[in-house]
Formats: structure tokens, sequence, C-alpha cells
């Protein structure tokens, strides 16, 4: 280490560094596709309500979920866009013309108590370019665990109650 410094010394006190060589490296891509064919699916648990998100003490009792789930295999670069359409499959009323879907994750926070945040809406028949249809599960931080909530909401929904 004495040589380390004396060399400091000798160079009037600033570390040696290299020259530059060239312009620096592109950002990296903040995630990478997944290639489905070599990449194993994770299950995920969806859970739909008409009208509005489930509360998180809904989800307080481990085995005592709502009832009204679905089961998906997916992997963490699916857009909000790719589940929209598997919902509309499986939920009639996700497939009228003005129903608008609005995702949450449900996850425990640090205590174990359940939290709901809200990670993006979608349009039952968008075309692809609003901005939340692009996003992935991997952009919104899901993590392998987590259940998803879908509020199905549309005009006829919110009169009814």
């Amino acid at each position: 280490m004495a040589g380390a410094a004396e060399a400091q010394k000798r160079q009037g006190g600033r570390p040696f560094l290299p020259p530059a060589r060239g312009p620096p490296p592109p950002p990296r891509p903040r995630f990478e596709p997944v290639d489905r064919e070599k990449t194993c699916p994770l299950l995920l648990r969806v859970f739909t309500k008409i009208g509005s998100h489930h509360s998180k003490e809904e989800f307080a009792v481990r085995g005592k979920e709502p009832k009204d789930e679905v089961q998906i295999y997916t992997w963490k670069d699916a857009t909000l866009r790719e589940l929209t359409d598997l919902v509309k499959e499986v939920a009639p009323a996700a497939r009228r013309r003005d129903a608008r879907l609005s995702f949450a994750f449900v996850y425990p926070d640090k205590n174990g108590r359940f939290v709901v945040r809200e990670v993006g809406k979608t349009f039952s028949y968008g075309n692809g370019r609003r901005l939340d249809d692009s996003k992935t599960l991997y952009e919104l931080r899901f993590e392998i665990g987590d259940y998803l909530d879908v509020a199905i909401m549309s005009s006829e929904f919110s009169t009814v109650r």
C-alpha cells in the first residue's frame, strides 16, 4: 500500500486513470425479452371482480382468497394487453365494448399484511397504443408469488350498483 501512496504523491496526488477510448457503452436494456420456447412459465393467480378491486382483507387468510380465481401460465415479459386478452377469454363482462380493466398486484408487505397496489389500466378493445397496454409484469415490478387483481369496469356496471 505504501508504494501506491508514494506513486500518487509523485503524480501530484491524483490516481492514474487510463485515457478514455471511444464513446461510453450504450445503456443496457431494462429487461431482455423471455425466450418463451425455452423458459418455463410462471403460474399467475388472477382474481377478477366487477366494479372494483377486491379489498386487502379478502386476501388476509391464506386458503380463503376470493372465489373468482383464474390461473394463468405466463412469463414476466407478458404485457397488460396480453393479460387483458386472457381475462376476456374467461370473464364475459370483460368482453363488453366499453369495458375497462384495472390491474393491481396483491402481495404481503414486510409485516405480512396484504397490499393491493394498482399498476395499470387497459380498455377491453384497445388498439395497443395506450400507455399501459405495453407495460410488462417485469416493468411493473411483479414478483413471483404476487396475485393479480383485475377490476372490470363499465358504464353499465357503475349505474347498476
